[in-house]
Parts: C-alpha cells; sequence; structure tokens
C-alpha cells in the first residue's frame, strides 16, 4: 500500500501536471519532465550498480526522496505517493541522487533490504531477452 500524505493535496493532479513541491527551485528548474509531471527514476544497488527498478517522481516526491532518505514515488495508477518498502517491509534506504545531463531522469542509489520488484525477485530486470545480429559484436 502506498503512503499518503495530505499536504500538498494530490486531488487535482490531473488538472496541473506539477504538483505543489517544497522542492528547491534551483533544483526544480533542472528537471524536464514529462507532460504529466514526471522524471523517470532509474534505481540501483549502491554498491554493486546492479539496476533495481524503474519508478516515477514528481518534484515533491524527489524533495521528499532527498530530505527522508526514504526512496519516494509517484504512482501513475494510483495518482497518489507512496515510500517503497512501507508494507512490504523492502525498504530503499538512499545513499545519492543523481541527475543527468538532460534533467529528465534520476539515477537513485539505495540500500535495498529485500525485494525491489514487487513479484517478489531481487530485481525488476529478471527477464532476459535474445539479442542478435551485427550490434552484438565489436
Amino acid at each position: 500500500m502506498p503512503v499518503t500524505d495530505p499536504s500538498p493535496s494530490d486531488a487535482d493532479a490531473d488538472a496541473d501536471a506539477v504538483r505543489p513541491s517544497r522542492l528547491d527551485p534551483a533544483i526544480a528548474a533542472r528537471l524536464r519532465r514529462t507532460p504529466d509531471g514526471l522524471v523517470a527514476a532509474v534505481v540501483r544497488q549502491h554498491d554493486t550498480g546492479e539496476v533495481l527498478m524503474v519508478a516515477w517522481m514528481d518534484d515533491e516526491a524527489l524533495y521528499r526522496t532527498l530530505t527522508t532518505g526514504r526512496a519516494t514515488y509517484w504512482s501513475r495508477s494510483r495518482q497518489e505517493y507512496w515510500v517503497k518498502g512501507a508494507t512490504s517491509g523492502h525498504h530503499q534506504y538512499v545513499r545519492s541522487v543523481a541527475l543527468d545531463c538532460d534533467g529528465d531522469a534520476l539515477l537513485v542509489s539505495v540500500d535495498q533490504v529485500g525485494a525491489a520488484c514487487h513479484t517478489g525477485h531481487r530485481t525488476c530486470f529478471f527477464t532476459e531477452l535474445p539479442v542478435s545480429g551485427a550490434g552484438t559484436q565489436r
């Protein structure tokens, strides 16, 4: 279950792509958001570099992540904030957050406790696809 917070209000999320936030305006100015106000967050294990999952953050989710040290995301399907592990116990303790050169993606390095994927797998990237063709050899 996601963790919701009545402030700032999420009621008008569809009406205004950028929801109210306490994020530093200098950081907010560097973000290039999707039309619905979101930035992709690629999440990796801080010490191994293992890619765990991809989620979405708006300005307020990023603010909460930076100020609490707990990974907080925006659920596109539920239209509410959720703190990773709030109900599952599979917490993400944030070690660092980096913004990519274009400002349209975040790299969140975490100490993952338990599974990162909602399916119970350590990572969401457990399905290998076959790669063939000239591009596979150097």
